[in-house]
């Protein structure tokens, strides 16, 4: 089966995951971490869990599934190892087409859970459609290592930068000139070893008055800034 990479926007969204172990504990923390809106069903929850619904960060149905659980959701996770209810639940989220992931049994999924890097907004996933985990697990950490918090802030530097650009109203061909020179290859590494001068040696150079002065002197200085610490 060949799966369509998407990334889905789940801010606010209605989400449900069904158990409450080890494994329900990593994808709610996930889909909190998109600001989802997420309600576990189970009659137990993981000391983790415990503390997110104490703290208000999800709402607990403190019983087994039941049919008609998934009514008003908008994604669904089955992250138990009961097969009863695995089936109950997909026969429920196929009647009411659903979005729906059943850990560890891709026939019963209609999306999987790519292993994934976070950088801030910077976001790498990688996939073998199921067939190999434990080498998607091996990847990522592969990646961990290459790319690490400062391609956070390179991603918040350039997101700052692009929309100013985009309304200068170039055309398109000079925009992609643009934003290709902007990039250059050292600049995760400047970051990475907090040389700011030549951070804004070459966003001076490279930008010159298309960005504004306004919007060049806030990013100049948050450098100033990045400089004292």
């Amino acid at each position: 089966m060949s799966f369509y990479p998407i990334c889905l926007d789940l801010e606010g969204r209605p989400c449900i995951v069904v158990g409450g172990g080890r494994i329900a504990e990593r994808k709610v923390l996930g889909l909190l971490s998109c600001s989802a809106q997420v309600t576990v069903i189970s009659p137990e929850l993981t000391e983790e869990l415990l503390q997110q619904h104490a703290e208000g960060m999800i709402q607990w149905i403190d019983r087994e599934y039941r049919r008609g659980d998934l009514e008003k959701a908008f994604l669904v996770i089955a992250a138990t190892d009961d097969e009863r209810t695995q089936k109950q639940v997909y026969e429920e989220a196929v009647t009411c087409n659903l979005l729906l992931n059943v850990a560890d049994v891709p026939q019963r999924c209609n999306f999987i859970l790519p292993a994934t890097v976070r950088r801030g907004d910077l976001t790498i996933s990688i996939s073998t459609s199921g067939k190999s985990p434990a080498l998607a697990r091996k990847l990522r950490m592969e990646l961990e290592k290459r790319y690490g918090s400062e391609y956070r802030e390179l991603v918040n530097i350039l997101g700052a930068i692009r929309p100013q650009i985009l309304a200068s109203c170039l055309p398109q061909s000079e925009n992609e000139k643009l934003f290709k020179k902007l990039l250059h290859d050292d600049m995760a590494e400047w970051i990475k070893d907090k040389n700011w001068d030549i951070m804004e040696k070459h966003l001076r150079a490279v930008l010159g008055d298309r960005a504004g002065e306004d919007l060049l002197q806030k990013i100049l200085t948050s450098l100033d800034e990045k400089r004292l610490n």
